[in-house]
């Protein structure tokens, strides 16, 4: 929206906001940063949602097979722990209610608009204000803006000739239609990913053939996943010291396979070393009479350049007579089927693109225009300068703003580990500001660099620099090389940071002459930047 647009009594100093805090998103990160915030007191709070419900990404993806790939009892908010899971790895449609539950439990629907979408929001500098454009052509002021959009909700299509032409239907993952019924049919699934792992086994049951499209393998580990019986739920319900216990198992295994290996290779290449050669016995034993098949599931990358998975299922499906393997790359698609560079034909009625969603793109995070206090959009920001962020959370030049799936934010062992950090932090900026009757927060531009220098020191002796990730293909990497995806550092140290950082990183202002009014601590800032090794 052009500032000029407004009414001349708004750019004087005299407009107030609709909302002290508008949160973007009512998936996990907008669900977990409302639950901090009405526990710290702040009640203010205005989600806005595009959808009809709660649940982002657990909500939209519905295709068969889907389930977490982390253990229930670590991939769920620390303060709500679940009884009930069906299994060890709970099914998707278990994750969508798990969100439904809390949001109703914690007073957070009567919070929430839904149908509602974000197209722009400009920060006004005179009133300390973020406004908000939304599609429907209205506006909204906050004092303070939270992007609580999660990073798997943009479908990515693949760039391959003739997509618009195939006459069948076609069907990306993210977007699976209720009642489509494969049976009988031919299919061919693009991708090889996380959700392919998880698809492929399941309508491979049902179709009369199914050809994947492999353009680079994926390390899969063995799934320990079993149903959890009656009884066992019983004792969780009574007494949850007993899940809390499990889960504290849960996450040092987790920390370790996804946070150690991955963050900490230098120090540990044995554990990634381990890692690989357990997913290849996996391949082995699911496989044991197909060496054919094992060079072209063999990932010849390192194990964690990119996310990997856990299947007791997706390997043998392979063996079955109506699967086929294709590692030849695809010339085009046809209006009835896909010729690869071989000149093969294999004709199709559906098309199913696992193909994944972007993540760490302009336009996509944040999902929408973001002009701060230096007219400078953010999402062009990082395309030109390399995604950065204090904390993962906040950016100088975008004062009152906290973005929850921000450049080295995501923990590796649990997404709502990261959300539940970030909420305290933001909690505390907005909180410290309500003390200092601030109206303006803002990261302190030599922390936030001191702080991105450390992160760069970290990734050298991550995986992602280390162990072959150039044919990884990995959505964990940004078009400047980096990979912004995942914080290096584990989770103990990242929720700890977040409860004690000084506040004096940040800078807070107010009043007509915007003076800092931060008592800044004796110590110098950079002097207190360094990371905490745990």
């Amino acid at each position: 929206m052009n500032m000029t647009a407004f009414a001349p009594e708004e750019s004087m100093h005299s407009a107030r906001p609709d909302h002290e805090v508008i949160i973007v998103g009512a998936g996990i990160s907008g669900i977990g940063t409302a639950v901090q915030l009405k526990a710290d007191g702040i009640d203010d709070i205005l989600i806005l949602e595009r959808s009809i419900d709660v649940g982002g990404t657990w909500r939209d993806n519905r295709y068969p097979g889907i389930a977490v790939d982390i253990t229930s009892f670590t991939y769920s908010f620390s303060f709500e722990q679940n009884p009930n899971w069906s299994r060890v790895f709970a099914p998707g449609s278990e994750l969508y209610q798990y969100t439904r539950r809390v949001a109703s439990k914690y007073g957070i629907y009567p919070h929430i608009r839904f149908g509602v979408e974000v197209q722009q929001a400009r920060f006004d500098k005179h009133n300390d204000l973020w406004v908000l454009t939304l599609k429907q052509g209205k506006t909204l002021r906050a004092r303070h803006l939270v992007s609580a959009g999660g990073g798997l909700i943009s479908p990515k299509l693949p760039d391959i000739e003739g997509l618009d032409n195939f006459e069948g239907d076609i069907i990306h993952t993210a977007r699976w239609p209720k009642g489509i019924d494969l049976k009988g049919k031919r299919v061919a699934v693009i991708g090889t990913g996380a959700t392919a792992v998880q698809l492929v086994p399941e309508i491979a049951r049902q179709v009369r053939q199914l050809d994947v499209y492999q353009r680079t393998p994926i390390w899969v580990l063995k799934k320990p996943d079993r149903t959890l019986p009656g009884w066992l739920k019983t004792l969780f319900r009574a007494s949850p010291a007993l899940q809390q216990g499990i889960r504290s198992v849960t996450d040092a295994s987790s920390e370790t396979l996804m946070v150690l290996s991955a963050i900490y290779y230098r120090q540990a290449p044995w554990i990634v070393r381990a890692c690989e050669k357990a997913a290849l016995q996996n391949m082995y034993e699911q496989l044991p009479d197909r060496q054919d098949l094992w060079e072209k599931l063999s990932p010849a990358y390192g194990f964690g350049c990119k996310r990997p998975t856990f299947s007791n299922e997706y390997f043998k499906t392979f063996a079955q007579d109506n699967v086929e393997l294709v590692t030849t790359p695809i010339r085009h698609i046809t209006r009835r089927g896909i010729t690869t560079n071989d000149g093969k034909s294999r004709p199709i009625d559906v098309l199913v693109l696992a193909t994944g969603y972007k993540t760490f793109e302009k336009g996509n995070i944040p999902s929408f225009e973001l002009i701060g206090s230096n007219g400078t959009d953010l999402g062009q920001f990082w395309h030109d300068n390399r995604y950065q962020a204090y904390e993962g959370l906040t950016i100088p030049g975008y004062p009152n703003f906290y973005i929850m799936l921000g450049p080295y934010a995501l923990i590796g062992t649990s997404y709502f580990k990261m959300v539940e950090g970030n909420a305290i932090h933001l909690s505390r900026c907005i909180r410290e500001s309500r003390r200092r009757a601030a109206t303006r927060v803002e990261v302190r531009q030599e922390a936030h660099d001191s702080y991105f220098q450390d992160i760069q020191k970290r990734q050298q002796g991550t995986v992602f620099l280390n162990h072959n990730c150039a044919t990884s293909n990995s959505y964990y990497f940004d078009r400047h090389g980096d990979a912004p995806m995942l914080r290096p550092s584990t989770s103990l140290e990242m929720l700890w940071r977040a409860k004690h950082l000084p506040m004096t990183h940040y800078k807070f202002s107010g009043g007509d002459d915007q003076q800092d009014v931060t008592q800044p601590e004796a110590d110098s800032v950079k002097g207190k930047l360094e990371l905490t090794a745990f």
